[in-house]
């Protein structure tokens, strides 16, 4: 019962504080690079896996691929992405120069 009550002050003291937010945003679809993060070691190699039937029409298999998470690396597995717009094409992320780049989509 006490943490209950305790649980319900909580929220009630927080909605005090809490007020309507609103964004306003736009994009014109030509793609664009994410900036490069500085990494001091290669990814391991590319892991291996068979790739799942396509899910439908307008689908674009996204390999699976290493991203930095700190100082190591995490695996993201292959997935089935819709295009965000006509004619667009996955940029895979690599690693160049000591630097670890982003992957994206393009025209």
């Amino acid at each position: 019962m006490k943490t209950k009550l305790i649980a319900i002050v909580f929220l009630a003291a927080t909605a005090a504080f809490a007020r309507p937010h609103f964004g306003i945003g736009f994009g014109v679809g030509f793609g664009y690079a994410p900036a490069p993060v500085a990494v001091y070691a290669a990814p391991p190699a590319p892991l291996m896996a068979a790739v799942p039937p396509m899910p439908g029409p307008g689908y674009t298999f996204v390999n699976g691929y290493w991203y930095p998470v700190g100082a190591r690396y995490s695996w993201r597995a292959g997935y089935w992405a819709p295009r965000p717009y006509a004619n667009a094409y996955w940029v895979r992320p690599h690693y160049t120069g000591g630097r670890y780049f982003a992957g994206y989509w393009r025209r």
